[in-house]
């Protein structure tokens, strides 16, 4: 999942960030970041769930994302700065230490994210040159793989949003190409398109059971909407482009990925689908079996993920290291490397967490690796969201100067059992794995946090974890306002 971190800025220079992205590079930015590993890797597994309805979850997955995406777009355009959740959070409710909590979260979905993109890395590469590789050993490619995005953003990669652009285009010409294979193979009457309508659930499960965990699934193919309001201080009027631009680039992406879910199903046999790594790739050969475009697309499946994985080790470090900078993590996670002035300590604990989690899941061959992330990268996403649609209604009462889009009250409150329902486990159908990677990122992001409270003392450890001005929270304006009164 991709983002961008906070500007420090020298608080007695106030230089703000330049306003250079339109409407059509954000839209870019957008679909670029929803795109990527969810849809290459997790097409198979979503099958696995439902059968030949496969396009079902990731179109319940576009509209609990769609939900969430008119309270962002609230927020967004109420405070168009960067932050993103931990800023919004903290307006609302002002709790130092949930803050916190929201911010590690939103990192550790990095990693965990970008540990998935490792393993889909792995497996492309093998099916990219013929071979068949054992677990151990792709295990061994996934976190060779993590330490060379360790050794390039050590370095320090600077990413703008038209390199974006470029990136956004190979990943869209995979999925257009399995589009194109797809329809004309169940054309040609070489596919079964009676799959498509299909519901096939696992013998110990419902129906709705089936629905939900393969939509808790396709939720990670839809993340990275999110991510965009952190470019609000450097786009051009974001009150007015955000609302229309992030809806169209969330439609652009369900309508791909419900396409793409239809021609895997019709072309290939839901069982050669099931735990497939790199359903796509088999999606392409057995429709053009006879065309080397085939071997074209584990590369670019390859080229797609590493994307997403670089990105995300970039935004995961930075933000450990912005919050060990505020005093809310123990200081030698702030320290700069004095030669490429990046965040090594950082960056080194983000890959050790990484390279641990891909040596975890690893551990059973028979493990549905890619499953578990990014499964859990969805679990802690879907938390952080309901978070945020609960923050649209306490900011609620929170005025501002300027117009802004406004997402209602039962858009929010829906969004919110939405999102509950596909976190909470006899609803959602997600395996224990899952739970027990979240509540171990979250134990050690406690456990640093109460380090640097002993180390540090309390008042250090109570910082905004995002540099962000403490003033008066929702609720304590709304205190303030019924004293008033009375």
């Amino acid at each position: 999942m991709a983002t961008t971190t906070k500007t420090e800025r020298d608080p007695g220079q106030q230089t703000e960030l330049r306003r250079v992205i339109g409407p059509k590079l954000l839209l870019l930015f957008i679909v670029g970041d929803i795109l990527g590993t969810g849809v290459y890797a997790l097409t198979g597994q979503v099958a696995a769930e439902v059968g030949g309805a496969a396009w079902l979850p990731f179109l319940i997955a576009f509209s609990v994302a769609l939900l969430t995406a008119f309270s962002y777009l609230e927020l967004v355009t109420k405070y168009p700065q960067t932050a993103g959740a931990a800023l919004y959070v903290h307006k609302a409710f002002g709790v130092h230490f949930v803050t916190f909590i929201v911010t590690f979260i939103v990192m550790c979905s990095g990693i965990t994210s970008a540990s998935t993109a490792s393993r889909a890395f792995a497996a492309n590469l093998g099916v990219g040159f013929g071979l068949e590789l054992p677990n151990t050993v792709v295990m061994l490619i996934a976190m060779g793989f993590m330490l060379a995005v360790m050794a390039v953003n050590f370095r320090g990669v600077s990413e703008s949003v038209k390199t974006n652009v470029v990136l956004t285009l190979v990943e869209l010409s995979g999925l257009v190409l399995v589009i194109l294979v797809g329809f004309t193979a169940i054309a040609g009457g070489n596919a079964d398109f009676s799959r498509v309508v299909m519901f096939e659930t696992p013998g110990d499960k419902s129906l709705l059971l089936s629905i939900s965990t393969a939509t808790s699934l396709a939720f990670f193919a839809m993340v990275g909407f999110e991510d965009s309001v952190n470019m609000a201080e450097e786009t051009k009027d974001p009150s007015r482009i955000f609302p229309r631009v992030m809806l169209t680039g969330l439609g652009i992406t369900a309508v791909i990925y419900v396409l793409v879910s239809i021609c895997a199903v019709a072309v290939v046999p839901i069982g050669e689908l099931a735990g497939n790594e790199t359903p796509l790739v088999t999606v392409v050969q057995t429709a053009a079996p006879d065309f080397p475009i085939g071997a074209i697309l584990p590369f670019i499946s390859m080229f797609a993920v590493a994307n997403t994985a670089l990105i995300n080790m970039m935004m995961a470090s930075r933000l450990l290291y912005g919050m060990s900078k505020q005093g809310v993590l123990p200081a030698f996670l702030g320290r700069v490397s004095p030669a490429r002035r990046t965040p090594s300590n950082a960056i080194v604990f983000t890959t050790i967490i990484s390279l641990a989690l891909i040596g975890w899941v690893s551990l059973d061959p028979e493990s549905p690796i890619v499953v578990i992330l990014g499964g859990t990268t969805s679990l802690l996403l879907l938390a952080v969201f309901a978070v945020v649609n609960t923050s649209v209604l306490v900011l609620r009462r929170d005025k501002v100067d300027h117009r802004h889009f406004r997402a209602g009250v039962v858009i929010p409150v829906i969004g919110v059992i939405a999102c509950l329902w596909l976190v909470l486990p006899f609803s959602s159908g997600r395996a224990l794995e899952q739970y027990q990677i979240a509540g171990a990122l979250l134990a050690l992001g406690i456990l640093l946090w109460v380090v640097t409270w002993f180390t540090h003392g309390r008042k250090t450890a109570e910082k905004a974890p995002t540099g962000m001005v403490t003033e008066p929270t929702a609720v304590q304006r709304a205190a303030e306002d019924h004293d008033h009164d009375r």
